[in-house]
């Protein structure tokens, strides 16, 4: 092998068949906490992502906390209904990294290329994406599909995580990033899952465009 080549788990994309794909604390209590961003368009990011990982046949490790301690309540409902079959992993620490069930049921999926979601960007998410870069893993994260509690906490904890070695990424090409080619066995489920990414971000974006105030002056009478 020459010394510019590397192994396919070393190659700047990211693979689908390289990934598990983490999703952490989408919960109601921290979807009303979220500042940094829009909580509907994460929750369309995160949707679709989870849908993706699905059709792909990519490992999901779904956590909660605080469910079964009756403090908090489970995940949403749109994202648990993409993620039929996945069972979420209930903690009651703020760093999913300490979960011994957690690791492990991340150590079962034999990837080593972490794709991270979770609320809040500058707990539940940086924690464990900084735990797993210690211990030996490459991990990346949704930057749209997760929010903070304050614009600066969001940014700083981004920062934080891509100084020490994360990949930032995004939802649209993330999932592109996963088949890459149109022709490919995958695109058929990349396309069932962009098409209506693309339709309900368009929906939103008309739906917050301001409406132009009515020009009343058009058609008056002129005075006599």
């Amino acid at each position: 092998m020459s010394i510019f080549q590397q192994p396919k788990s070393k190659r700047a994309i990211w693979d689908a068949d390289d990934c598990a794909l983490i999703l952490i604390d989408y919960q109601p209590e921290m979807f009303c906490s979220v500042r940094s961003s829009d909580p509907a368009a994460i929750e369309t990011n995160v949707v679709a992502v989870a849908k993706a990982a699905m059709a792909f046949q990519i490992p999901v490790i779904l956590s909660t906390v605080a469910v079964e301690m009756g403090v908090n309540q489970p995940t949403i409902e749109s994202l648990q209904g993409a993620l039929p079959g996945v069972v979420p992993i209930d903690r009651t620490g703020m760093n999913a990294w300490e979960d011994p069930v957690f690791v492990e049921a991340i150590k079962a999926t034999g990837r080593r290329r972490l794709v991270f979601g979770a609320l809040y960007t500058e707990i539940c998410l940086a924690y464990p994406v900084l735990e797993a870069l210690q211990d030996g893993y490459e991990a990346s994260f949704i930057a749209d599909a997760v929010g903070g509690e304050s614009k600066v906490e969001h940014e700083m904890a981004i920062l934080r995580m891509i100084q020490a070695g994360a990949a930032p990424n995004t939802t649209i090409a993330m999932i592109a990033e996963w088949f890459r080619d149109w022709k490919s066995l995958r695109a058929q489920a990349g396309r069932e899952v962009l098409i209506p990414l693309f339709k309900a971000r368009r929906q939103a974006e008309s739906e917050s465009m301001p409406v132009a105030p009515k020009d009343t002056t058009l058609g008056t009478p002129a005075p006599h």
